[in-house]
């Protein structure tokens, strides 16, 4: 069994224990394809046996975020699950942050939350800073390739759509908006509305799910990967299954895989002519 589900994470709820539910349904080794924290709640594609080797191919695919700030607090850790540090700043106008948006927009370096998962001397962000040790994390390139104002949801909280590359912290989005705009905010909520291919209106709540309904909600790995296929003939399926590259006159570039009785294999690379299995994924 391999493949893909696409769960929609609840608030509350870890991504380890998602991923904890369909290991136990499915009995496969399981990952999930990006984290997210406990206090976001949507898409969390999870990959099922061989499709977990496809983790740093989706990690880096684009994703589109329904988030709130609110302004005019501080917590440590840029959410609202945190050590509230102040709570008496400016709360922006819809105006003041309509001309900001685009001053986000692009690509642009990052300073990650120091409650994250990031490795500092093997040690991990959030540890260190729950300890009470000071330290500081440098800046990352990462992209934002929009961030629309949905809604203002209350005096003090405003709704933003934001679609970015993968690496991207929204809760350092809401940072540098409200520092653009004199102010201090945290994010209050978030739902990850799409991962790559992955869409929140086609996902499914792990809890829905049991040994009998859950093949019917498992997504065939090809299905999801953008490339072109290659069907193999029996001289050329017999090299590259034993490890050798065989001539080809395709562009240089990724491509899925098929052996001759149809079955999708896994992926493969063209380079100067030459074609070798890159990664087994059946």
């Amino acid at each position: 069994m391999t493949g893909f589900i696409n769960i929609d994470k609840e608030v509350g709820a870890s991504s380890a224990r998602e991923v904890a539910v369909i290991k136990r349904l499915t009995g496969q080794p399981c990952g999930h394809m990006g984290t997210l924290d406990p206090m976001a709640g949507g898409v969390l594609p999870i990959g099922i046996g061989n499709a977990c080797r496809l983790f740093d191919f989706f990690l880096t695919k684009r994703k589109t975020y329904l988030a709130t700030f609110k302004f005019g607090v501080d917590y440590d850790t840029l959410d609202t699950t945190g050590k509230l540090l102040s709570d008496d700043d400016v709360i922006p106008s819809e105006e003041s942050i309509l001309k900001a948006l685009p001053l986000l927009i692009g690509e642009v370096m990052q300073v990650p939350p120091k409650y994250s998962a990031k490795n500092i001397n093997g040690a991990r962000g959030y540890a260190l800073a729950r300890a009470g040790v000071d330290f500081e994390l440098a800046p990352k390139k990462v992209n934002i390739y929009d961030i629309t104002l949905v809604s203002r949801r209350s005096c003090d909280e405003y709704d933003f759509r934001i679609e970015c590359g993968g690496g991207t912290y929204v809760r350092s989005v809401c940072r540098d908006m409200a520092g653009l705009l004199g102010t201090h905010a945290a994010m209050s909520a978030l739902i990850r509305e799409k991962s790559g291919v992955f869409e929140l209106k086609d996902a499914v709540k792990s809890s829905t799910l049991n040994k009998d309904n859950i093949l019917s909600h498992i997504i065939p790995t090809d299905s999801v990967l953008p490339f072109e296929a290659v069907h193999l003939s029996g001289d050329q399926q017999k090299k590259l299954l034993n490890g050798l590259s065989v001539p080809t006159s395709l562009n240089d570039g990724t491509y899925k895989i098929y052996l001759e009785d149809g079955h999708f294999y896994g992926l493969g690379v063209a380079d100067d002519c030459r074609l070798k299995v890159k990664t087994k994924l059946c």
